[in-house]
């Protein structure tokens, strides 16, 4: 469930920057997805730290 709602989340940036580049605009979804590729990819750090310790 955690990928599919991963790969809708990108699908859907992806999308959007695709129709607001044409108007000038396609940096804000890029800096949206930036933020999410950041968040998710320091869960997943924080996972691996967790499961190391214990």
């Amino acid at each position: 469930m955690k990928n599919t709602i991963h790969y809708v989340v990108i699908l859907a940036c992806l999308i959007v920057t695709f129709f607001l580049y044409n108007k000038q605009m396609g940096s804000i979804p890029l800096l949206i997805l930036s933020i999410y590729l950041f968040y998710f990819g320091w869960l997943r750090v924080r996972e691996s730290k967790n499961n190391k310790s214990r």
